[in-house]
């Protein structure tokens, strides 16, 4: 293999996966034998129980632990506050983007907005169903109540979310139709991916959640490239 390429071909990947890399990595180095491969005990552990081979470092031997001695030796992917702070705001933000794509079928006066719009939507759609699969199997931690307010916890303030509509720019596209939908739609969604991209990129800095990543990840990848279609568009 040309080394230049294989090298240029790893750093692709370190670019586009991140952080995420070393955990793919550590998963994939534990490799589970499922079945005795000898009565020497090689692949067993004292007491007859099938071992894992953890590679070691370059220039060290492999080790052989217990599926205990394993899963203390995986990297803790524990959920933390940027994680949830990021889905459960996220499920937010991708559900006004619907809200606005689902005006496109009757005002817009271009197909290359209209397919836009259904584009949003086809993406957008399932990743909130995917977010709030997470948020059920990792449910936040309830907030300490704050001073004032009466004992109650404060939720996620939705409407500072970064690239998020007003509701007055919301009834001006409602009430658009034709050109000027076009432009004001693609004004605010242009806004609103720029926004979704930055809650990612800080999802990303400061989360620990190796399924968050990949859905941040993806965030960042599909509303990028959208970004730049609607400014070709305008």
């Amino acid at each position: 293999m040309d080394m230049a390429k294989a090298l240029r071909g790893r750093t692709g990947l370190q670019a586009r996966f991140g952080r995420l890399a070393p955990a793919a990595v550590a998963a994939g180095l534990l490799l589970t034998l499922s079945g005795c491969q000898g009565d020497d005990g090689s692949d067993r552990a004292d007491d007859g129980r099938a071992t894992i081979v953890a590679p070691g470092k370059p220039g060290e031997k492999a080790r052989h632990l217990t599926p205990e001695q394993a899963a203390k030796a995986k990297p803790d992917d524990s959920p933390n506050a940027a994680d949830h702070a990021y889905v459960s705001r996220m499920i937010e933000h991708h559900r006004q983007a619907l809200t606005m794509s689902s005006l496109a079928p009757e005002r817009a006066a271009t197909d290359g907005v209209k397919r836009l719009a259904e584009r949003i939507t086809a993406a957008q759609k399932p990743e909130i169903g995917a977010m709030e699969k997470w948020l059920a199997r990792y449910p936040a931690p309830a907030a300490a109540p704050s001073a004032g307010s009466g004992g109650h916890a404060q939720g996620h303030d939705h409407g500072a979310m970064p690239g998020m509509a007003t509701e007055q720019q919301i009834k001006e596209l409602t009430e658009a139709g034709g050109a000027d939908f076009d432009r004001l739609f693609l004004t605010l969604m242009t806004a609103h991916h720029e926004g979704a991209v930055k809650m990612a990129g800080e999802a990303l800095a400061g989360g620990n959640n190796v399924a968050v990543e990949e859905m941040a990840t993806e965030v960042v990848a599909t509303q990028s490239a959208e970004i730049h279609r609607m400014r070709a568009m305008g």
